[in-house]
């Protein structure tokens, strides 16, 4: 079987809950304090899946993390029970669900050594996500343990990196050599800059990539500024596509200047201000959505419900479609506990291009796999969560307990 994209989506953990925990994030921000659905969650996030499955896409997942996060904790000198309230939320935050930060992933035909490389992101910069890559990196040293693969640890915590969400790729087809650039902050604006350009460096330094098919571009601090506190909320790739915001990026003209010189199938589907404003954008998360290529070879756009409700983003979506633009079909995903979170479609997924039989299976998803862990999910995740029931000692066993059938269901009990 030839190399081709796989969407590995992070099952949505039995903690999930509203604690306002990532600055920048605006959502997040204006949802703390609200009773979160970690049941519905999880489930929505199976039929999104589910979606993918339809359209012939190839679906991979990983599970939760361990929460609450008890060896960080106990490196703190603390463990639930005792820990400050603020410490503990930090410590219970379900956000490795958006796989998209779990990694940088550079496929086998980018790379020098002819294997595919991925990099665990370090994800420094929020405290609620630092402690994220050591159970992240221990799932895909599992998953790509393959000798295809070569998987990195995280980029040493001087500089930040927040994974494939700053990263895009264009290529004439995902199994063909391709550009990858790569998005970075820059400070000055109201929000922390999550992702540098030291880091970018380090991981195309380290997967081997030629400097001559390589891009580091700046995201426009306008963007940041506005809520887009990773390059997915204003921008992606796929294929010959890049579908983005006219203010994604500073130093625009140079920026795609260069990208077409080093590209020059590009179609650039960009979105004006005047059509669509960042805010809209940002709150509808229109590109925060699942750019893919079905095997009917019609680019598919795979966008949140709150897509559909934004007036402004339904109506340029339905005017590119009439204008047979590079993208084909629309389709339309639930996930509104995730998107209340501020993560949508693309934030769930982390892309990765390879053979699926070089992948461990149980990393893999059908039909009836999802079946079954939709029936541990329905029969264990908590139906919902207050912030302050974090705290609660029965609440806590049932999300560990729910998290161990889960694995039980996967077989990946060396996970626990």
């Amino acid at each position: 079987m030839s190399a081709r994209e796989i969407n590995f989506d992070g099952i949505v953990g039995s903690s999930h809950n509203y604690g306002g925990l990532s600055l920048g994030n605006l959502a997040s921000a204006r949802n703390l304090g609200k009773v979160s659905y970690p049941r519905a969650a999880a489930l929505q996030g199976l039929e999104k899946m589910r979606a993918n499955l339809a359209l012939g896409l190839t679906q991979g997942i990983f599970v939760p993390q361990p929460r609450p996060a008890r060896a960080w904790l106990a490196d703190l000198g603390t463990k639930p029970e005792e820990a400050e309230p603020a410490l503990l939320a930090n410590a219970m935050s379900a956000s490795a669900m958006w796989a998209a930060n779990a990694a940088t992933v550079s496929p086998a035909s980018d790379t020098a050594d002819g294997r595919t490389h991925l990099t665990v992101a370090n994800l420094r910069t929020m405290v609620h996500r630092s402690h994220e890559w050591p159970a992240t990196l221990a799932q895909l040293r599992l998953a790509f343990a393959h000798e295809a693969f070569t998987v990195h640890g995280p980029v040493p915590p001087t500089f930040g990196d927040e994974g494939a969400a700053n990263h895009m790729r264009l290529c004439t087809a995902h199994d063909q050599t391709g550009v990858e650039i790569f998005v970075y902050g820059l400070s000055g604006g109201p929000f922390p800059a999550r992702q540098h350009v030291e880091a970018c460096k380090a991981i195309a330094r380290r997967h081997r990539l030629k400097p001559e098919r390589t891009l580091f571009v700046a995201q426009s601090e306008e963007a940041i500024a506005a809520g887009a506190f990773h390059n997915d909320v204003v921008a992606v790739a796929n294929e010959r596509v890049l579908f983005a915001h006219e203010q994604a990026f500073a130093e625009r003209e140079t920026f795609l200047g260069n990208l077409e010189r080093r590209f020059p199938d590009l179609d650039l589907v960009e979105v004006s201000a005047s059509e669509v404003s960042l805010e809209d954008a940002i709150r509808s998360y229109l590109f925060n959505a699942q750019l893919v290529t079905p095997p009917d070879g019609r680019t598919t756009l795979i966008v949140p419900e709150e897509a559909r409700e934004t007036p402004s983003v339904w109506t340029w979506l339905q005017r590119h479609l009439a204008g047979n633009g590079a993208i084909r079909d629309v389709r339309v995903v639930d996930v509104r506990q995730s998107m209340a979170n501020g993560g949508g479609p693309a934030c769930l997924r982390l892309r990765v291009v390879c053979d699926p039989a070089t992948v461990d299976p149980r990393f893999l998803v059908d039909e009836e796999k999802l079946d079954r862990l939709a029936g541990v999910i329905s029969a264990t995740w908590p139906e919902q969560i207050a912030v302050e029931d974090l705290r609660q000692a029965a609440l806590i066993r049932d999300i560990e307990r729910a998290r161990a059938a889960l694995l039980e269901a996967c077989g990946l009990e060396e996970l626990a």
